[in-house]
């Protein structure tokens, strides 16, 4: 980035985000001199330093949004953001597939005029050239233990963490008519602030006394939903059951709960249970 006049000094930022000073001789300083806090130019750069780290969550958030609704994405979408380094840094080797859902690579690069790069299984670089890719969910990943091994074989390391997500896959034997898992319910905090504060540190929304994360299951959209008790009773802070219901509301059995639906709903519900107090410690 260039250099700013900022009075007597000239002002930038530097590759990790911080503002830089240097005098007009061009020596570097350690810090920016108490008296340009205040100067324009030094603002500006404190402003946009705060716009690009808002720029990263949002891209992060909006790419696990793609993966956890398994939503296909326009090849013509990647190939636009690839070139923001905010963008890349978020997509860059996470594991892809076509259109067929056939796991392709690693995705390495997107070219409007070459297609969408990927490192294959056999570590050759390949082009995709379908319309649209998916990301798909690690519980989808049939060969999630070799991708892993792979990944590590090529010293990848996902941003958004996609291989190393933690998954949950429905056990068999399930009770046909049960609506609700109560394996992570009665894990007791304090309070029901510390419960509730807990669900916004992990993202969580709170909605009717529940923690919910809406998700793809199949053509439609459903929702985990886990109790946390009544929001006035401040005094108790305790997990309840799981549960996730269709369109309408309806309450979808346990047996008949999609994969990802499934693991991200136990992922949240795991979460909350595990910041519980134990007793002799604190809930974390």
């Amino acid at each position: 980035m260039a250099w700013l006049a900022a009075g007597d000094y000239e002002v930038t930022l530097d590759q990790d985000g911080t503002v830089a000073c240097r005098n007009k001789a061009g020596r570097r300083l350690k810090a920016v001199p108490p008296k340009l806090k205040g100067d324009p130019a030094v603002a500006r750069l404190g402003q946009f330093t705060e716009w690009l780290a808002a720029h990263e969550r949002q891209c992060e958030a909006d790419v696990e949004r793609w993966m956890v609704r398994s939503l296909p994405v326009p090849a013509a979408v990647l190939t636009a953001v690839w070139p923001d380094p905010a963008w890349q840094a978020v997509l860059r080797d996470l594991v892809v597939t076509g259109a067929d859902g056939a796991v392709a690579g690693f995705l390495r690069g997107a070219e409007a005029e070459r297609g969408i790069g990927v490192v294959d299984l056999d570590g050759d670089t390949v082009r995709l050239t379908d319309t649209e890719i998916r990301i798909p969910h690690p519980v989808l990943l049939e060969e999630l233990a070799e991708l892993r091994e792979f990944a590590v074989e090529l010293g990848v390391d996902q941003r958004l963490h996609q291989l190393h997500r933690e998954v949950w896959r429905r056990p068999a034997g399930l009770d046909q008519q049960a609506t609700q898992l109560d394996s992570y319910a009665g894990g007791r905090y304090p309070s029901q602030r510390e419960l509730l504060g807990r669900c916004a540190r992990l993202g969580y929304r709170v909605r009717g006394g529940y923690a919910i994360v809406q998700l793809a299951d199949g053509a439609q959209v459903v929702e985990a939903r886990s109790w946390l008790g009544d929001y006035y009773d401040y005094d108790q802070g305790e997990t309840g059951p799981l549960s996730w219901s269709g369109p309408g509301g309806r309450a979808i059995p346990l047996a008949e709960v999609g994969p990802v639906a499934w693991s991200e709903g136990v992922r949240m519900a795991a979460a909350l249970y595990a910041g519980r107090t134990v007793e002799g410690e604190e809930s974390v």
